[in-house]
């Protein structure tokens, strides 16, 4: 008989946060489904004005796997990633798989992340530790990376060496029991939040190596202020974490 949590048979959805990803679209979600015929996609577009929200309208009028999820502007990738929870969630899918829609995430590496939903709650793509790594990054990339990944195990206690990253598998039921009202990051550290408010909920992680790669096209969405913003919002979450309740700074 299959364990109770394995990922036989179980309902995947994957989600992508888009913004101005139309040359990256088509081929990805062809690859998504070399690698995961099963899963279906969820196209988050927060209203691209290169056209990538009416492309997905339009892959998903021929292939009933893909679904799209139209947003008013650039609300930020938190709550973009919050839609398509919400969107796991009310459609009763049993695992959600979030990555890039830029291809930094390879889809060869989704049966892997889903295969820890056989023993744990949430599978983590990770570049640190052995196996993983980045590909095309400069110095920079590589310094705001590792110090906001430090500071989120300093302030939040997260033991995982990869919580920046996006790229990772979790399982809708424990989702469902975060009340994402309670979420205060709207950009880049919402990775970070996600797993400090998954961890609260008792859910249990595992990271597997994966290989980053920088975007094939387009541009990167990322910079310094966004880095500086993530940090601010740690530190915040951390506050929360030391004294047991939500702490509110102007």
């Amino acid at each position: 008989m299959a364990d109770a949590n394995s990922t036989g048979g179980s309902r995947l959805l994957i989600t992508l946060c888009t913004y101005n990803e139309l040359e990256n679209l088509p081929a990805l979600i062809a690859e998504i489904h070399q690698f995961v015929p099963d899963a279906d996609v969820l196209v988050v577009d927060d209203n691209s004005p290169d056209g990538t929200g009416r492309l997905a309208d339009e892959m998903a009028a021929k292939d009933a796997r893909i679904h799209a999820l139209h947003r008013s502007g650039k609300l930020g990738l938190g709550s973009a990633t919050v839609a398509g929870f919400r969107y796991g969630i009310e459609h009763d899918y049993d695992q959600l798989v979030n990555m890039d829609a830029d291809f930094s995430h390879h889809p060869r590496y989704i049966p892997v992340l889903r295969s820890c939903l056989d023993t744990v709650d949430v599978g983590i793509g990770s570049r640190y530790i052995p196996g993983g790594g980045v590909v095309g990054w400069n110095w920079k990339r590589y310094f705001m990376s590792s110090g906001i990944n430090f500071y989120a195990r300093l302030f939040l206690g997260l033991s995982n060496r990869d919580n920046s990253g996006s790229f990772r598998c979790y399982r809708v039921s424990k989702l469902a029991l975060l009340d994402f009202a309670q979420v205060r990051s709207r950009g880049y550290s919402f990775q970070e939040e996600i797993l400090y408010m998954c961890r609260r909920v008792g859910c249990t992680f595992r990271e597997e190596p994966i290989i980053f790669e920088d975007r094939r096209a387009g541009t990167s969405k990322i910079n310094w202020k966004e880095s500086v913003a993530a940090l601010w919002n740690i530190f915040r979450l951390g506050l929360d974490r030391l004294f047991r309740r939500r702490v509110t700074l102007n």
